[in-house]
């Protein structure tokens, strides 16, 4: 790195770190008086200063996110997924979507592996500097609810507003009252063309009236989120049902023996 370089650099680093007297003296009194190598250790200094601030932030993250640890794409399974899939997963980790606000949604059978990589995704979106939050579909919605009834939903919703993307895992099991898909469908069009959504779920589009209730509350909130997304399809067997298949143990209450076809 050149001199120059250095010293835009330093500079860089002083105003980001808010010292704005020192981003403007610092480099050019050190070049004045020929002492470019205390610049360079200097520099040396700050770069480690701005990768500690870096780390302690992305912990921050990390903690806010309330993902399950150690789901990550070091542990996921990717092999019995279609490799479309895979590669799409990789791309989606590089966090572009996020600037335009894409949706992310997750169709496939119980245990394909859903919810694993919506977690995988969070953790290398958190890595990369984004703020994510995954809730178990049924517990956010039943926040929103008693948050309702205490007139702060707006409020909620604001806090929530700081995630860059919220997963909800596993709508399909929520069975919701009128009320319920109420302040589910204000969370959906409340982030609408504004922040990214990914929704895992085992029913397909043609199913989710049983979450919303009523026809065109079903349609609305299909179509929010469909109008920017990126829909992933897991058709793949179920990882539990082959686990139990190995052992020879019985299938599990509500655990498909076969899986025939995917979501669509």
């Amino acid at each position: 790195m050149n001199a120059t370089a250095i010293s835009e650099r330093t500079a860089e680093l002083l105003n980001r770190f808010n010292l704005t007297t020192a981003a403007t003296e610092l480099a050019r009194r050190l070049e004045q008086a020929g002492q470019h190598e205390v610049l360079r250790l200097v520099l040396e200094v700050l770069e480690m200063e701005a990768e500690a601030r870096e780390q302690r932030r992305i912990n921050r993250l990390r903690r806010a996110s309330q993902l399950p640890p150690g789901k990550t794409f070091d542990t996921l399974d990717l092999k019995p997924l279609p490799p479309t899939l895979g590669r799409k997963l990789r791309e989606l980790a590089g966090g572009d979507f996020l600037e335009d606000a894409i949706n992310l949604l997750a169709f496939g059978p119980p245990g394909v592996g859903k919810s694993h990589a919506a977690c995988a995704l969070g953790h290398a979106l958190v890595e990369r500097g984004h703020a994510v939050l995954f809730r178990p579909a049924y517990q956010l919605v039943q926040e929103l609810l008693a948050a309702k009834r205490d007139l702060t939903l707006p409020r909620q919703l604001r806090r929530l507003d700081v995630a860059e993307l919220l997963i909800l895992d596993d709508i399909g099991y929520v069975k919701q009252s009128a009320e319920e898909a109420e302040v589910l469908f204000t969370l959906i069009a409340q982030r609408y063309e504004r922040r990214s959504v990914m929704i895992t779920s085992n029913l397909v589009f043609s199913e989710w009236e049983r979450i919303f209730k009523e026809p065109m509350a079903t349609a609305a909130a299909i179509d929010r989120l469909v109008h920017h997304s990126a829909i992933l399809e897991f058709n793949a067997p179920s990882y539990r049902t082959a686990a139990r298949r190995r052992t020879g143990a019985p299938p599990a209450d509500g655990e498909p023996v076969t899986v025939k076809r995917g979501a669509s």
